[in-house]
């Protein structure tokens, strides 16, 4: 990968140096390019026509350089003699001074274009054999590095006569071919180990056979002489060979040309080495520190979690190893409109192909909706990062709205939680919490990123903190709408005067950085909170409006049809009329500016028009919502795994160069998919473990409450869900049975809410629902959507699950997690806060 350097950064590489070109016309086309990307407000060709055979010396003060060309087709004039052999030779060079930062030769197309006056082949050769020898004997002290050009390759078809008849193919490949060999000797260097290719150079000298490659022949008229935009690419190799290793080594690492790594810090090893080894760790010590010191073993997880905390680590390592090492190569993104049409088109197809119908009308964003819309609203942002899509306003813009709906949901879903259930305790908030930012901040501090950069599960977090104290502030006057409206929008105003004011978030995150020694950007974290400023909050108002039309039964007006038709009719004009206008923005800048008002209509309008027909709320693709089920993973993992350089590139997981880019594609793809489902099941038990929510063996006991739950005194009962449900109970605990009128309610750890021990309960009336042998309800008595969090964390369902299996077959079983409570949340909340605390002291910065 390639770094796009500016000005600024070219001065703090070269340090007043100088940058020295010599050689022939194709030569001097590179010297001024390079020139030209170092400082733009230098030439990108000569003045003239009559300086083309000249010296040639440039100055940038923005660049703090001087760049200078000696013309020398055959690099045998005196001036470059005398620069080969004793340094010395470059204009205004005082005894003393150091070499150039960079030297630059080229040579080979004279001597064959005039090869009775030059010798030829033969004469090439042996002024090669000089020229290298001189190089050799002088470094290092000729300049920090030497690039010496390949012969370059010409487009036969478009020379001139003249030069077609002297200038062949084959000799320019026998010439590239004994330059190859002469570095290769040169350098002593291995081209690769085992664990993949060593970071070219080690050694201060190389021949850049990719330029050849960079040649297309669209670009040139004579057949040798190439536009500025091949020369440009070019330079800009030339100068992240010269520069790269230069530059401070801190993330983004979207440099991985001719560069190296940086050595980890100590803290960071350990943390990386701790992390992947503690499930491992755990099985061999756990049943010793269980047996010698039971209280300590209170501090581990139970073996219940030894598969999910040895697989968190592994890929967290996977991680690592993929973007942090030169195991994997990366290379960059390249937008085609062809491309992303088509990726578009075959997950449309897939999706479509893998509908199912459930046969009855699952009511208004059902469960099985919403993983849907997360689904294919995510393969729509992996697509738009592959292929690097932002430059493009028109896929930018609404890939925006996307982001929106996602904060849309957040809204939704967790006001409908807290208006239900009323459950403010801690064990909530560390639940949502955890399971939103394990792997963010394990990968924050694992890569030596910070979390502010993984922005969508920051984001999450921040507008669920808002929506938990918007809610409980005055929470038992929430069901007073007048009342609830009036905090709502209290509350929409304060965050706005917040980050419209910009003085208090610049106030906070400087305290951050003094006190905690947290150094996140101000600016970046209130341009992401800015641009999606109130759609969380248009989510819970209409959270708001579903709850207000269940509760006066107005689904049952004769009008309702009416109203569904004309909610449909405008939802199809408001989609026609938002893809109108953001392709009408002159950029996607223009178009930031109106999305925190306009980024509403979409939304509504795909959330209406998928709701419209029983039909369309009973249908849902099975492959997008598996894919929703694990979007928060795909999200976070596509910065290092499939995507590189700190979703800077592209990951190249077969070993097989740039042609293979679709295999390379289909592969990546398929092992992305499947680590983030696993790490998305492995999150989900480590946030039971650090929430101290141990899991049962046996299905939950259902509890057959009254549907209005809610006590003669007014004040609703606090009441918790499971962070997920297995797919099974997801398609057979859905929704309210309407005949029986009642509900199923368990808590937090998977337990009957004050469900007596029998295997039967009474129903309305003395009736019974019956338990079968797993523990689950024989009817169909189904909890509602509504009564579930849409944006709940998921972690999978209690009883028999492929981890037990696995740790029953390959840990054994030395301690339960339903006997093993460990540490109360209260001591792991403040260990883990304190942790981190040290973690940020500690870490150089």
């Amino acid at each position: 990968m390639l770094h796009a350097y500016k000005p600024q950064e070219v001065g703090g590489c070269l340090r007043k140096r100088k940058v020295v070109f010599a050689g022939d016309s194709v030569t001097r086309q590179l010297f001024f390019a390079f020139a030209h990307l170092s400082d733009p407000s230098l030439p990108s060709a000569p003045p003239d026509n009559e300086q083309k055979h000249a010296d040639h010396s440039l100055t940038s003060p923005e660049a703090n350089a001087t760049f200078e060309f000696i013309w020398d087709p055959y690099l045998n004039t005196t001036k470059v003699a005398t620069l080969l052999e004793t340094g010395q030779g470059l204009s205004d060079r005082e005894p003393g001074d150091k070499g150039p930062a960079l030297l630059v030769l080229g040579s080979g197309l004279w001597y064959l274009r005039y090869a009775k006056d030059s010798g030829g082949l033969a004469a090439w050769e042996g002024k090669i054999e000089s020229t290298f020898n001189a190089i050799k004997r002088n470094m290092p002290g000729l300049a920090d590095k030497v690039i010496f050009l390949p012969v370059e390759e010409p487009v036969s078809s478009k020379l001139s006569p003249e030069r077609a008849a002297s200038i062949h193919a084959g000799d320019v490949d026998a010439m590239n071919s004994d330059l190859t060999h002469r570095l290769l000797s040169l350098t002593s260097s291995p081209a690769g180990s085992f664990f993949g290719p060593v970071p070219l150079p080690i050694y201060p000298f190389a021949l850049p056979l990719a330029l050849n490659r960079m040649l297309t022949d669209s670009e040139t008229r004579d057949g040798l002489h190439f536009s500025n935009s091949i020369l440009f690419k070019q330079a800009a190799l030339l100068m992240n060979f010269r520069c790269n290793e230069e530059l401070p080594k801190k993330f983004p690492f979207n440099k991985t040309c001719c560069n190296s790594y940086p050595r980890l810090p100590f803290l960071q090893l350990l943390l990386l080495v701790v992390t992947i080894s503690f499930g491992p760790l755990c099985y061999l010590l756990g049943p010793i520190i269980a047996q010698k010191k039971p209280r300590a073993a209170d501090f581990l997880p139970s073996s219940d979690y030894l598969i999910p905390i040895t697989l968190f680590g592994a890929i967290t390592g996977l991680n690592f190893m993929a973007d942090r090492t030169y195991v994997w190569l990366k290379e960059q993104k390249q937008f085609d409109p062809w491309v992303f049409s088509g990726l578009c088109l075959v997950s449309l197809m897939v999706g479509l192909g893998t509908s199912h119908n459930l046969d009855k009308d699952m009511g208004f964003l059902s469960r099985q909706q919403t993983d849907e819309w997360k689904g294919w609203m995510q393969i729509a942002i992996l697509i738009y990062h592959y292929l690097g899509a932002s430059k493009i306003s028109g896929i930018y813009n609404p890939i925006r709205v996307l982001v929106a709906s996602y904060l849309w949901m957040t809204g939704y879903g967790h006001f409908h939680f807290y208006y239900k259930k009323a459950d403010y305790g801690f064990l909530r908030i560390a639940q949502v919490m955890v399971r939103l930012n394990l792997l963010t901040v394990v990968l924050a501090y694992i890569m030596d990123t910070d979390y502010v950069f993984y922005y969508f599960a920051p984001l999450v977090s921040f507008w669920f903190s808002i929506i938990y104290v918007t809610m409980a502030i005055g929470s038992k006057y929430n069901e007073k709408t007048p009342f609830i409206v009036t905090k709502l929008l209290a509350s929409m105003a304060g965050v706005t005067y917040l980050f419209k004011s910009q003085w208090i978030v610049n106030a906070i995150f400087d305290i951050l950085r003094q006190f905690f020694a947290i150094r996140w950007e101000a600016r970046e974290w209130m341009f992401r909170v800015s641009l999606d400023l109130w759609i969380v909050y248009v989510g819970m108002f209409v959270a708001l409006l579903t709850i207000k039309i269940q509760e006066h039964h107005l689904t049952e007006s004769h009008q309702w049809p009416v109203m569904v038709k004309a909610a449909s009719g405008a939802s199809v004009m408001g989609m026609a009329w938002f893809f109108w206008f953001e392709l009408s923005q002159p950029t996607k800048f223009a178009y930031n500016l109106w999305h925190p008002y306009v980024s509403w209509v979409p939304v509504l309008s795909f959330v209406v028009l998928r709701n419209a027909t029983p039909t369309l709320r009973s249908v849902y693709s099975k492959s997008f919502a598996f894919i929703g089920r694990c979007s928060l993973e795909t999200f976070i993992m596509q910065y290092h795994f499939w995507l590189a350089g700190d979703t800077k590139g592209i990951l190249m997981v077969l070993p097989l160069g740039t042609a293979w880019r679709t295999l390379n594609m289909i592969v990546s793809t398929i092992a992305f998919v499947y680590v983030c489902h696993h790490v998305a099941e492995a999150t989900g038990w480590l946030t039971n473990w650090v929430c101290g929510t141990p899991r049962k063996r046996t299905m939950p006991q259902p509890v057959v409450a009254p549907t209005p739950m809610r006590p003669s005194n007014g004040v609703r009962p606090e009441e918790a869900i499971p962070l997920m449900d297995t797919q099974q109970q997801l398609e057979k605990n859905d929704r309210l049975d309407r005949g029986a009128g009642v509900e199923v309610v368990f808590d937090a750890n998977g337990n009957a809410n004050g469900a007596p021990s029998s295997s039967s309960w009474p129903l309305n009336g003395g009736d019974r629902i019956q338990v079968g042998t797993l523990g689950r309800p024989t009817g169909s008595v189904r909890p509602p959507w509504l009564e579930r969090l849409a944006e709940r964390p998921p972690s999978p369902g209690p009883g028999w699950s492929p981890y037990l299996a696995t740790r029953n077959r390959v840990f054994g079983a030395w301690s339960d997690a339903s006997t093993n409570t460990g540490v109360k949340l209260g001591v792991k909340t403040a260990g883990i806060l304190l942790t981190l605390w040290m973690l940020n002291l500690l870490w150089p910065s």
